[in-house]
């Protein structure tokens, strides 16, 4: 069973080592096959000898254990019989284990050291591959940032084909000053459509964990389809209507005008038509599972659409979704006027409503999210505390904060911080 001790790297270390001290700090580290009562026969030892625990981590992968401590050795205590105890219980576990005295004024420095901005690194793909994760560490060494921990949010992944759509999440917490936060955001989108991946930047701050609303677009965000180029099509305007929409949602025209100019030729469709576009509609992949999710850890759930209130009460029986607010389409002897009834909404339609549910449920808007994929979701996306662009026109993805192109909705919980594990309620 291999040994490992230390040698001082440094002259303050070689001093710490040798000389006669009031106390010592020492950096345990143990590896080897997990099994239970490793941290207790260690730390048990430890308190034998009334050392203080100045950090601890442990890590466990492919049942491998990985344990650090940072000991602080009392005045009273030495080293030597400390050390030749843990020596004797890790040759009886079969472990390795090795030591590595800190200076004191090492120790003063990294203290220090907890004080600056902490920031959490998010990325996500179908499979994280060991590029990408090389890629993405290149940009936080190129900023100065050390990692202090990186995590797996996602599921074990099995062997062989993926029976159903996989998902991939590694999650790094990492510590530093940024002198333009836009900058390493936009290094980060680039990063993500070279390697077709997403890669999310957050201020690690207290809201990360603590939302409590998530708002959602309808319309190629809930589900994947345009209701109205639905509508339009059983109207025979389809091709008309679809040119029009695409312009709205790449912001090369007013949504405002080009809603109305598009209901208008929904003139005279047949109100039955509406139920069977309804019952077609596909739900996007993860709007289930992030609903039902949000739903048990308490959060609130809405859709700000500029679609039709028809289709947003569909949704909201079939997927528990607290508030809707979406167009009011005019039917008069069960045809389509071509009207809407009351004000559109438009992109400053949604702020306004995403303000207004925030004070109505008495939270903050730094703990709403706010999730779209149109130019008209841009005005909520920018006040939410975390906006997202799902699966969006590059227009906006450039616009917002987040993007989330690779996976589905359900990705959303991996930038919140849960992981697959804490999300199988």
């Amino acid at each position: 069973m291999p040994v490992t001790i230390a040698h001082p790297t440094s002259e303050a270390d070689r001093r710490a080592l040798k000389a006669e001290i009031v106390k010592e700090i020492i950096l345990i580290n143990i590896s080897g096959d997990d099994k239970p009562g490793v941290t207790t026969s260690i730390t048990e030892i430890l308190a034998n000898y009334h050392c203080n625990v100045l950090d601890i981590g442990q890590a466990v992968i492919h049942d491998t254990l990985s344990l650090g401590i940072l000991a602080e050795v009392p005045a009273e205590s030495e080293s030597s019989p400390v050390l030749k105890d843990l020596l004797f219980c890790v040759h009886e576990m079969d472990m390795h284990v090795r030591f590595m005295p800190i200076s004191e004024d090492s120790y003063r420095k990294w203290v220090a050291g907890q004080g600056k901005p902490r920031h959490i690194i998010t990325l996500l793909a179908r499979k994280v591959t060991a590029n990408h994760i090389a890629r993405v560490t290149a940009i936080v060494a190129r900023y100065q940032l050390n990692i202090d921990s990186i995590s797996r949010l996602s599921g074990r992944i099995p062997l062989g084909p993926p029976v159903e759509p996989s998902k991939s999440c590694v999650e790094l917490s990492v510590r530093g000053e940024l002198a333009d936060k836009a900058q390493v955001r936009r290094d980060f989108l680039e990063l993500s459509q070279e390697l077709d991946v997403d890669i999310a930047y957050q201020d690690d701050n207290v809201f990360r964990r603590n939302r409590r609303l998530v708002a959602f677009d309808m319309d190629s965000t809930l589900i994947e389809a345009e209701v109205i180029d639905q509508l339009a099509i059983r109207a025979g305007v389809g091709d008309q209507v679809a040119a029009i929409t695409e312009r709205a949602m790449c912001g090369e025209m007013d949504f405002t005008e080009s809603f109305r100019r598009r209901v208008a030729l929904l003139k005279g469709l047949d109100e039955a038509v509406l139920e069977k576009v309804a019952d077609e509609l596909p739900i996007t992949e993860g709007a289930e599972k992030l609903i039902s999710t949000l739903k048990k850890l308490g959060y609130k759930t809405a859709i700000l659409s500029g679609g039709f209130n028809y289709f947003g009460r569909r949704l909201q029986r079939k997927l528990g979704i607290d508030y809707v607010y979406a167009n009011e389409l005019q039917i008069i002897d069960g045809q389509v006027t071509g009207e809407v009834v009351g004000q559109v909404v438009d992109g400053q339609r949604k702020a306004v409503l995403l303000k207004e549910l925030a004070k109505t449920e008495g939270i903050s808007l730094e703990q709403v999210i706010a999730v779209g994929d149109g130019a008209n979701d841009l005005p909520m996306l920018s006040i939410a505390g975390l906006g997202i662009a799902f699966r969006a026109k590059p227009v906006v993805k450039e616009s917002a904060k987040h993007a989330i192109s690779t996976l589905g909705l359900d990705g959303i919980l991996y930038l919140i911080g849960y992981s697959d594990r804490e999300t199988l309620l």
